[in-house]
């Protein structure tokens, strides 16, 4: 199983950027992914998730309204569409595949989350 994330960049504050996440070894039409973040020194945050039981999804508060997450199964791959971008988005951001098959953000859900992308940086200049 792998995740291969991409699409992080340099961005200007209120730009957009969209990040990929293939999926290989799983079908999406089975796995629920979770999107993450880790800004330097700060613990890593759930940010979107996208539940493959029901194709619910779920946001962190602190991006609601200005990311979406979509799948497309037959790429198998997920995307973060992140608009509105502010310098407190600037992380590295990454794709988690959830064994339960629920969504969850909090910290208390990232064991549930156990294969892991490599991680694609996101900078957002001020």
């Amino acid at each position: 199983v792998q995740l291969q994330a991409s699409g992080g960049g340099l961005v200007q504050h209120g730009g957009s950027l969209k990040l990929s996440c293939v999926v290989s070894g799983l079908s999406l039409k089975d796995t629920t992914i979770g999107w993450f973040r880790q800004a330097p020194g700060k613990a890593r945050e759930g940010v979107s998730c996208i539940s493959n039981r029901d194709s619910s999804t779920m946001y962190a508060d602190s991006v609601k309204g200005r990311f979406a997450i979509s799948r497309d199964i037959a790429k198998n791959t997920v995307y973060l569409q992140m608009n509105s971008l502010k310098p407190e988005d600037t992380a590295v951001y990454y794709c988690a595949r959830g064994y339960t098959g629920f969504c969850g953000l909090s910290k208390d859900h990232l064991y549930e989350f156990d294969y892991w992308g490599q991680g694609t940086l996101v900078t957002v200049s001020s």
